[in-house]
């Protein structure tokens, strides 16, 4: 419900509004605290993917903190480029810029286990990517037409099951620790829990701000638990500068074709994805349909946000959703208060300390919290879905995609004799899904879903929409 007192009604509704800084301050804050934690996992997996050390004695742990301080940086700046706008860039709405889950399975293949080096490809493609993605938006309304809720629930649930073992892994001990005795252990498997059962348990029973940082509040609990377990080590914060500046081409910049690709296939996914978080924020703020101003100017921020980032060695940035829900539970359209915040995570971007203290976080507290996310987002897939007509040609386009991606990603052996560009795009998973339901929307005539239902009575197909609504995920 929308707090009056912040101001009249007709001024919460309004973008350019803002509120007093006594109170502006808070809410600011209050958009960082719910994005935090996902904003920087991302950097955290792909450096442990890499291969990338977890211990102060590891010499690319420097490089894990900087990834950790860019992904606050550009954040930050990608969401004032989002509030503030220049030209046709930005949406000028209350639009929390973050760095992307959706494109950690497409870049795991190209860095596992190549240690640092394997980061200049994942620049280059973040970099040519965002190009494309900002390129999207001369047109961005005229293609949604391909994406109806049965590819993008799809491809948002496939992106949740490929990040689930990733979740797994990292409570059990990380992926380095694998082979090794304490793998596994009940001491892990303790911290991990702790952090599940807390974030649950305040996500349920909790009310407002304590229920949107449930997540956050959940890794602080488990923190404080590994540190009385003697799992925490302190030794690297004393190391780090207290200010550094983001380092051009930090990692260096390799343009590889798999890359490119990856990253310019799921731009196209994630502005969509982007189109619905502004819908999401002018219906829940404002009760009112999202102007083709506002989504192409949103599309431009999102690829230029992310192409700026692959210059610094920073990750793709997207719109945050989590937000889009924070907005709509505090009726306040302001995209001054989200400034506010966007200040905050550049200035913390700043503060290579701060990465330091985060990089000290067990892997196995992280992986508690990381289980919640990565389970969320395959939720909120599933949520998409129940907007799905279930008929048998959607079914099956359905049945296709999921069989082909998911069985790709799950057995990559089965690719061994294609090309590498082929065989990392395909073993993805989600690539290869998206585009077989994509395709498989298009060309099959929407007369045989009629049919079908029509032969289908008492059957599987015919049951319309799903049992889930749309506020039915976690």
């Amino acid at each position: 419900m929308a707090d009056t007192s912040i101001g009249t009604p007709e001024q919460l509704r309004d973008p350019n509004y803002t509120p007093p800084l006594a109170k502006a301050i808070p809410l600011g804050i209050q958009h960082v605290l719910a994005m935090f934690v996902s904003n920087v996992t991302p950097a955290i997996i792909i450096c442990g993917a890499a291969g990338f050390g977890f211990g102060s004695n590891s010499p690319d742990f420097p490089q894990m903190i900087y990834m950790i301080q860019m992904s606050m940086f550009f954040a930050g700046l990608a969401t004032l480029i989002q509030t503030i706008g220049f030209g046709p860039v930005g949406a000028k709405l209350p639009i929390v810029q973050g760095t992307s889950f959706a494109f950690i399975p497409i870049m795991i293949p190209l860095v596992v286990g190549k240690g640092v080096d394997a980061m200049a490809v994942i620049m280059g493609g973040v970099f040519v990517g965002g190009l494309f993605h900002a390129f999207l938006g001369l047109f961005i309304g005229r293609i949604r037409f391909a994406l109806p809720p049965l590819v993008t629930g799809l491809v948002v649930t496939m992106i949740g099951l490929a990040l689930v073992k990733v979740g797994i892994q990292y409570a059990a001990g990380g992926v380095p620790a694998i082979g090794k005795p304490e793998y596994g252990s009940l001491q892990n498997w303790f911290v991990a829990s702790v952090v599940i059962f807390v974030t649950l348990g305040l996500k349920f029973y909790a009310r407002g701000m304590l229920s949107v940082s449930a997540v956050l509040l959940g890794l602080i609990v488990g923190y404080i638990v590994a540190m009385f377990m003697g799992m925490v080590s302190f030794g690297n914060v004393g190391n780090a500068s207290s200010f550094a500046l983001p380092n051009p081409l930090h990692f260096g910049m390799e343009f590889s074709v798999a890359a490119i690709i990856g990253f310019c296939l799921m731009g196209f996914v994630s502005a969509v994805e982007t189109v619905g978080d502004v819908s999401g924020i002018t219906k829940g703020g404002a009760g009112r349909e999202a102007t083709d101003k506002e989504i192409e100017g949103a599309t431009y921020a999102d690829g230029l946000g992310t192409a700026v980032s692959g210059l610094f060695g920073a990750l793709p940035n997207t719109s945050f959703s989590q937000n889009v829900g924070l907005i709509a539970m505090t009726g306040l359209m302001s995209r001054h208060v989200v400034t506010i915040g966007a200040l905050f995570l550049i200035a913390a971007g700043l503060i290579p300390k701060i990465g330091a203290i985060i990089s000290t976080i067990p892997i196995e507290v992280l992986g508690g919290g990381v289980i919640v996310m990565f389970g969320m987002v395959a939720a909120a897939g599933v949520s998409m879905l129940s907007d799905v007509e279930w008929n048998r040609r959607n079914m099956v386009i359905f049945a296709i995609a999921l069989s082909m991606g998911l069985g790709l990603q799950l057995e990559p052996g089965a690719l061994q004799h294609l090309p590498g560009t082929l065989k990392v795009l395909a073993t993805s998973g989600i690539l290869p899904a998206a585009l077989i339901a994509i395709v498989l929307n298009l060309i099959l005539p929407e007369e045989l879903a009629a049919e079908a239902t029509d032969e289908a009575s008492g059957g599987h197909a015919g049951h319309g929409k799903g049992s889930l609504g749309k506020d039915d995920h976690v």
